[in-house]
C-alpha cells in the first residue's frame, strides 16, 4: 500500500479493554499487553508503507528480536488506553521502536522493541527492500528506563515443561509468535505473582525460530528478585524471558 495521507511519525492509537484479554482479576494480561503494542506497531507501518503486507511482495516481514517491557500498572476491563510508538533508529536490516501506554493522561507501560527484517523464503535477515526516509526518527526520545538487553541464561536451571510445537502456536510468518513464547512461561509462574501484579518489568530476547512439530523443552531458573526462562531446541537456545519481580 502507498503511504497513508495520514501517516505521521508519532503515531497515537486508542484500544478498549475487552472481556477476552484480561485475567481472572479484571486487569490486561500481560500477553495481551504485548498484543496491544504489537497491533498498534504493526498499525504505524501500515500507514507508513512499510506493513506485512507490504514487505510480503518482497518475501520479507518484520520480526521481534528483543523486548522490554516496564509496567507501574495494568489497565482494567473497559478501561480506554492510548498506545503511543515512534522510531528510535531504522537503518538497513535493524529498527528499534519504543511505545507507551497511557490511562487518561497517565503512562503506565514503556516498551523498547527491537525488530529485524526477515526474508520468509529464505529465513535469513536482510536489507528492507521498501523505502523508509518518510520515517522521522527520535533516538533521544525513550520509552524506557533501562534499554532492551542480552539475557544471561543461568547454566543451573531446572526442566518444567517439554512441548511439540502445534498449528496454534504460529503466526502468518509460519513461525511461533512471539506473544505464545511469554504465555508458555507465564503458566508456570505462581498465580498469585500475576494476579497481584507482581511484575515490575520484563525483558524477552527471541534467538531462534521455532516451527510446526518442533520438540521444545523450557528451563527455569529463580533468584529473589528474578525469575530466568529459557527455551531449547536440541539442546539450542531459542528463546529466553527474564522476569523481575517487585
Amino acid at each position: 500500500m502507498p503511504i497513508s495521507p495520514n501517516f505521521t511519525s508519532i503515531l497515537s492509537k486508542e484500544w478498549e479493554i475487552n472481556f477476552t484479554q484480561c485475567a481472572p482479576n479484571g486487569f490486561l494480561k500481560y500477553t495481551d499487553l504485548c498484543n496491544l503494542l504489537q497491533l498498534t506497531a504493526a498499525a504505524h507501518s501500515e500507514l507508513g508503507g512499510i506493513s506485512f503486507s507490504d514487505m510480503q511482495e518482497f518475501n520479507q516481514a518484520w520480526v521481534l528480536s528483543r523486548m522490554r517491557v516496564e509496567i507501574s500498572e495494568l489497565p482494567k476491563w473497559k478501561d480506554t488506553v492510548t498506545v503511543k510508538t515512534w522510531i528510535n533508529s531504522l537503518e538497513n536490516s535493524r529498527s528499534v521502536r519504543a511505545l507507551e501506554m497511557y490511562v487518561n493522561g497517565k503512562k503506565i507501560v514503556g516498551s523498547e522493541t527491537f525488530w529485524v527484517v526477515f526474508n520468509t523464503k529464505i529465513r535469513r535477515p536482510e536489507q528492507l527492500a521498501l523505502p523508509y526516509n518518510h520515517f522521522e526518527l527520535y533516538p533521544e526520545h525513550k520509552a524506557t528506563r533501562q534499554p532492551f538487553s542480552k539475557i544471561s541464561i543461568p547454566e543451573e536451571k531446572e526442566i518444567v515443561f517439554e512441548k511439540t510445537v502445534q498449528l496454534s502456536d504460529l503466526d502468518n510468518v509460519n513461525h511461533v509468535n512471539n506473544v505464545k513464547y511469554l504465555e508458555w512461561c507465564l503458566d508456570f509462574v505462581d498465580e498469585n505473582q500475576i494476579l497481584n501484579q507482581n511484575i515490575e518489568s520484563f525483558k524477552m530476547n527471541f534467538l531462534k525460530e521455532l516451527s510446526l512439530k518442533d520438540e521444545v523443552i523450557l528451563h527455569e531458573s529463580q533468584s529473589i528478585n528474578k525469575t530466568i526462562f529459557s527455551i531449547t531446541k536440541e539442546d539450542k537456545n531459542c528463546f529466553a524471558l527474564q522476569l523481575n519481580w517487585k
